[in-house]
């Protein structure tokens, strides 16, 4: 996966109100002036958080709540060809970052699912990205139908605009609020009580972003109703995401929600 592509962009004027339908008559283009370096997908973050960098994704671990606080990726259309198809699975530690980390024996009977941030489908491209997918660097406690159900169906939505539109950027991670669900296990893992998904997605010569905000419950609503604004994301997360866009002068679109050009009802 080629994380530091040049994203070169002409400044033009933008339009900054929120609307369902995209006015790509007002939306930045791309040109040859200005270069960009810095990986799309990646959000701000301090310089005391614990950054991983795998095959296929980068992660933010919290050695205190024992879940990422975010998992950022580029995929591919090309990387949705599956070269590795082994079905078979074992969710490990990861041994080579130090601090302390989640474990199986904390997942035991909790009766939530070991629900994965960067999804397995998403890294078949490679056996190395595959099995990094289940290290616990990159899984949060998900309550089964959510991680059966509207997630699965978010990641599959995902999976169909970076092949229809050649890639995606995706940041993604746990939402801690009031801690409704507790922990599990003797280390305590900490139960997110939501989770989140932000996407840009090029588009027509420019990008789109998208996000969306899941309670970590089983109830099942249309991907329109959790759907929302990269600001708005941001504003409740206290994270600048997508923080490349701000250099490229393209933030502006964070503030729209395009639910018409990436399919989403």
């Amino acid at each position: 996966m080629n994380h530091n592509l040049l994203f070169p962009i002409l400044i033009t004027l933008l339009c900054t109100s929120c609307s369902l339908n995209a006015d790509y008559s007002q939306m930045p283009t791309l040109s040859s002036d200005t270069t960009i370096t810095e990986p799309i997908e990646l959000p701000s973050y301090s310089t005391d958080e614990d950054i991983i960098t795998y095959s296929g994704f980068t992660t933010s671990y919290n050695h205190k709540t024992l879940i990422p606080n975010w998992v950022a990726y580029e995929l591919t259309s090309e990387e949705l060809e599956p070269v590795y198809t082994d079905q078979c699975s074992t969710f490990s530690m990861d041994f080579s970052v130090k601090g302390r980390q989640a474990s199986r024996e904390d997942y035991y009977h909790s009766g939530w699912d070991k629900g994965h941030m960067a999804p397995k489908a998403d890294l078949r491209w490679s056996e190395d990205a595959f099995w990094e997918s289940y290290y616990f660097t990159n899984v949060c406690p998900q309550d089964h139908e959510l991680n059966a159900g509207d997630w699965n169906t978010l990641e599959k939505k995902v999976r169909s605009w970076a092949r229809e539109f050649g890639s995606v950027y995706i940041v993604c991670g746990p939402i801690i609020e009031n801690g409704t669900y507790g922990t599990i296990g003797q280390k305590k893992v900490v139960i997110p009580d939501k989770f989140f998904k932000a996407v840009v997605v090029p588009t027509n010569g420019t990008y789109t972003a998208i996000a969306f905000i899941m309670p970590n419950n089983g109830q099942h609503h249309k991907l329109s109703e959790y759907a929302c604004s990269v600001d708005e994301l941001e504003d409740l997360i206290g994270r600048n995401l997508f923080y490349a866009l701000d250099k490229m002068g393209i933030e502006s679109i964070e503030s729209n929600k395009d639910l018409t050009s990436l399919h989403i009802k």
